[in-house]
């Protein structure tokens, strides 16, 4: 424990003869806190018995007390690495009625896209699967050094005729297995998956169509949905998906995937590519070598996948890994290599789709593991919370973040975040019930739920009448209505 504090701790203790109260004293008093904050980061650790170690949990009860069970967080890494160790912590911070942020998106190890695309978190095959891969290409992943045990699955299922790539700005371990290695920019990854799928798209969907392909697209993707495109600022936009009910209304609409990859079709007006050496066009091969310095003539690797793809209905794989998700915007580069597999069928298919690193780190028994991190016998529901904004708003990051909101939105969302900051829009998802906060209210919610029973009315009726008028907006201000209905 820090010595500082340990020091003022014992002092306390002994004086007063209640862990609780000397907890009080020594964070309440300004200049013992100042004292023992003062001393973080500078050493003079000392060793505690497990009985004063314990004891410190009166830390938890003065601040449950004090200022109520939401303002203790607790954190820990995925429970795949240890459920044992993950599921005690937060079977303790549900019992004790405190939030439990998430962890992947924190330390930037969520892929995004994921649920993006898909609606759940990283479900992909186990590296056995890589074996079944005809084509397997390693976008950002260096499996000899960061799947060591599962390496051989990739380094024996060349000897039956797999063709490895590795896409990777360093000569890392993978590309001395691999067939091709090329070589992007660092974080420049969108740009060469961008220019694969103008090439997918030119020669598979636009040039002749392949049956297989769009027997896929239309069964298990969105792409054959039509988008309205709303005119706006003299420019049109993506707008809603064209339902039944905006039939007929004169709306204009497209295939807008091809406009994304600036690919033409001849029954449609615009400045398109001539060539794929037109490197004033956007996603052509010419075009993404002047940013990620890899040869135009290495983006025919698209068509050599999407050849293997039709003859093995699917059998192509990408293993991706963090060397391309922590960027900024990762998620629009990781779309981009999710939309190269399903264009092309490979998505769904052993020996196919996206394999990333985190993938395999799932709990098995994870109905009965559920119950008993979150003790949904004695406590529901257990407070969840998305970390990256639960510390962005609370550790004041906010304050220091220059950007407008509309710097990031998409033409469709300029309009609505303009002047905007990304906290208000944080606030406002937590106040539309969006995405969960803690705490939710200045009052300790402690004294709230005193004030309902004492109250008599129904809890929400008493919420909705606390929210109308503003009562939860401080501590002292907690408004009382009179009882009403039977009995009262």
């Amino acid at each position: 424990m820090r010595g500082v504090l340990l020091e003022l701790y014992r002092e306390a203790r002994a004086r007063l003869g209640d862990p609780v109260a000397a907890w009080a004293e020594v964070t309440s008093d300004p200049v013992k806190r100042r004292r023992h904050q003062s001393a973080r980061g500078k050493g003079g650790l000392a060793r505690v018995s497990w009985q004063e170690a314990l004891e410190i949990a009166a830390a938890h009860v003065h601040t449950i007390a004090a200022h109520g069970p939401d303002r203790v967080a607790g954190f820990s890494p995925i429970p795949a690495m240890s459920m044992a160790s993950h599921a005690v912590g937060a079977r303790f911070m549900s019992l004790i009625g405190a939030p439990m942020p998430s962890f992947h998106d924190w330390y930037a190890d969520l892929p995004v896209a994921s649920p993006q695309v898909f609606g759940d978190q990283t479900d992909v095959p186990e590296s056995g699967d890589w074996w079944d891969a005809a084509y397997l290409m390693l976008w950002g992943s260096n499996v000899p050094v960061t799947h060591t045990p599962d390496a051989h699955w990739m380094t024996e299922a060349r000897y039956r005729g797999q063709k490895v790539v590795v896409v990777s700005p360093d000569h890392g371990d993978a590309a001395k297995f691999a067939d091709e290695w090329l070589h992007p920019h660092p974080g420049a990854d969108g740009a060469l998956a961008m220019a694969m799928g103008h090439v997918i798209l030119t020669e598979f969907f636009v040039r002749r169509q392949v049956p297989y392909f769009t027997d896929c697209m239309r069964r298990f993707t969105d792409l054959p949905f039509l988008v309205g495109l709303e005119e706006r600022d003299g420019r049109w936009v993506p707008g809603k998906f064209v339902t039944a009910a905006t039939l007929g209304l004169g709306e204009e609409d497209g295939n807008l995937l091809l406009a994304q990859y600036g690919v033409g079709r001849p029954d449609l007006p615009g400045a398109w590519a001539t060539d794929y050496a037109d490197a004033g066009r956007t996603y052509t091969h010419a075009w993404q070598e002047a940013i990620t310095s890899v040869p135009a003539a290495a983006v025919e690797r698209a068509r050599e996948f999407a050849d293997t793809a039709v003859r093995t209905r699917g059998r192509c794989m990408i293993v991706t890994g963090a060397g391309t998700n922590h960027w900024f915007h990762s998620d629009t580069v990781y779309r981009a290599f999710l939309t190269l597999l399903l264009l092309t069928g490979c998505q769904g298919v052993n020996g196919g789709g996206w394999a990333h690193y985190v993938g395999q780190e799932k709990v098995r028994p994870y109905t009965g593991w559920q119950q008993l991190q979150s003790a949904a016998v004695r406590v529901r529901p257990s407070r969840q919370t998305s970390g990256t904004p639960h510390w962005y708003l609370h550790t004041d990051q906010w304050r220091y973040d220059p950007h407008g909101a509309d710097a990031l939105a998409a033409p469709t969302g300029k309009g609505l975040f303009a002047g905007r900051h990304t906290a208000d829009l944080v606030a406002q998802s937590m106040r539309l019930g969006w995405m969960p906060a803690a705490p939710a209210f200045r009052a300790n919610p402690l004294d709230l739920g005193r004030a309902v029973r004492d109250s008599g009315h129904d809890p929400d009726e008493w919420a909705a009448a606390q929210l109308a008028d503003g009562g939860w907006s401080s501590r002292a201000r907690i408004r009382t209505i009179p009882p009403t209905g039977p009995g009262c």
